[in-house]
C-alpha cells in the first residue's frame, strides 16, 4: 500500500495535481468537491487551534503582568460545550457526506446523469469497454465496435462508460485522473467503473499500483471525442489490419516495457472472458470451470463423472477430460 501511495504522489507531482482538482467528467468532479468539502470542514477545527495556539502564548508569556491568573480554576461548561460540542458536529457531518457519497460514488453503480445540470436520457446506452492490465501495458477491448487497442482509450464527450477491468498476472490499478477515480484490476476477478467525460480533449491515463520493473512506463492515452470523431476512431482502428485472437494476446501478454500505441481491427470473440478466467491458453481451465466443479462438491472420487459431463457440455463435446484417482494401492493415480 505504501508502494501504491508513492506511486499515486509522484503521478501528481508529475503534473496529475491539476487535473484531480479541476477534472473533466463528472464523477471525478463530485470526488474533488468530496475532497473539498472534507478539508473545509476539518479545517473548522485546524484553524481556530491554530489561532488559539497563537494567542494564548501570546497572553499568557511571562513578561505579561496583567493577564488573569486563576491556579484553582479547573471546570468550564460552555468552554466543554464547545470542546466537544464542535468537532461532534463536524464528525456527523462527515459521516453524513461519507455515508452518501459511498453509496452515490460506487464505481460499481451505473450513472443516472450525464452532469449536474443534465440527467441520463432514458435511451443511452453505456460505451463498454473491457480492460485488461498486463506488464507492462493496457489493453482495451470495445466489445460492441469489435476492436482493441493497446495504450490508447476514447470515448465519446457526454456518453456513459462502463469499465469492466481485469489484470493478466499481478494486481494493479486504473486511473484517469480527469475521468474518474483508481480502480484496481485483479487477475482472475472482474471490477468495474461507470463514468463519463464531459470535454473534449486527450487526458493522461496510468498505472496507480506499482507492478514491477515498467510500472514506470505503464500509462496510456484518453481521447475524449465528439461522436463524430469517435467514429472515426474506430474506422482508423478497423483498418489497422491485424487481429486480437488468442495467440496474439499470448504474444502480447509477455512482459515488455514501454508498449507503442497498437491497434486490432478485430478480436475474437470471448477473449476477454478468457482473460478474465484466466484460460486464454486453451491448455489451461478456465475459473469459471473450476469454481462450477468445486461448486458441485468438487473433482473426488464420487464425481468423475459428473466432471466429465460437465467439461463436455462446455467444450461442445470437443475435450475430453482424464480424471486419476488415487488409492491406497495406487497412491500416485497413475493409469497402467
Amino acid at each position: 500500500m505504501r508502494l501504491a501511495g508513492l506511486a499515486v504522489a509522484g503521478a501528481m507531482l508529475a503534473g496529475c495535481n491539476t487535473i484531480v482538482m479541476n477534472p473533466y467528467g463528472d464523477i471525478a468532479k463530485q470526488q474533488a468537491d468530496l475532497i473539498i468539502q472534507s478539508v473545509l470542514l476539518m479545517l473548522l477545527i485546524i484553524v481556530p487551534v491554530m489561532i488559539l495556539i497563537v494567542v494564548f502564548a501570546w497572553r499568557y508569556r511571562a513578561s505579561n503582568e496583567d493577564a488573569t491568573y486563576t491556579p484553582d480554576w479547573d471546570h468550564s461548561t460552555r468552554l466543554e460545550l464547545v470542546i466537544w460540542g464542535v468537532p461532534l458536529l463536524i464528525i456527523i457531518a462527515l459521516g453524513a457526506i461519507t455515508w452518501i457519497s459511498t453509496h452515490k460514488l460506487d464505481p460499481y453503480r451505473p450513472l443516472d446523469r450525464i452532469d449536474a445540470q443534465r440527467g441520463l436520457p432514458a435511451n443511452v446506452k453505456p460505451l463498454v469497454v473491457d480492460v485488461v492490465a498486463m506488464d507492462w501495458k493496457w489493453l482495451f477491448v470495445y466489445p460492441e465496435q469489435g476492436i482493441a487497442t493497446v495504450n490508447e482509450l476514447a470515448a465519446p464527450v457526454d456518453r456513459p462508460i462502463q469499465f469492466r477491468i481485469t489484470a493478466s498476472t499481478v494486481m494493479n490499478a486504473f486511473y484517469v485522473p480527469a475521468l474518474a477515480g483508481m480502480v484496481y484490476a485483479m487477475p482472475g476477478m472482474e471490477t468495474q467503473l461507470h463514468a463519463v467525460i464531459n470535454k473534449a480533449g486527450v487526458y493522461d491515463g496510468l498505472s496507480a499500483n506499482y507492478s514491477g520493473a515498467g510500472f514506470s512506463g505503464m500509462r496510456f492515452k484518453f481521447l475524449g471525442q465528439s461522436d463524430a470523431d469517435f467514429a472515426k476512431w474506430v474506422e482508423a482502428n478497423r483498418q489497422a489490419g491485424q487481429t486480437l485472437d488468442r495467440q496474439a494476446y499470448l504474444q502480447l501478454d509477455k512482459p515488455s516495457e514501454n508498449e507503442p500505441v497498437r491497434r486490432y481491427a478485430s478480436v475474437e470473440k470471448g477473449l476477454y472472458e478468457a482473460a478474465l478466467n484466466r484460460c486464454v491458453d486453451s491448455s489451461k481451465m478456465c475459473t469459471s470451470q473450476m469454481m462450477s466443479i468445486d461448486a458441485a462438491g468438487g473433482a473426488g472420487k464420487g464425481s468423475v463423472e459428473g466432471t466429465r459431463e460437465k467439461h463436455s457440455s462446455w467444450s461442445g463435446g470437443k475435450k475430453t477430460v482424464v480424471a486419476a484417482l488415487c488409492t491406497p494401492a495406487n497412491p500416485t493415480g497413475e493409469t497402467k
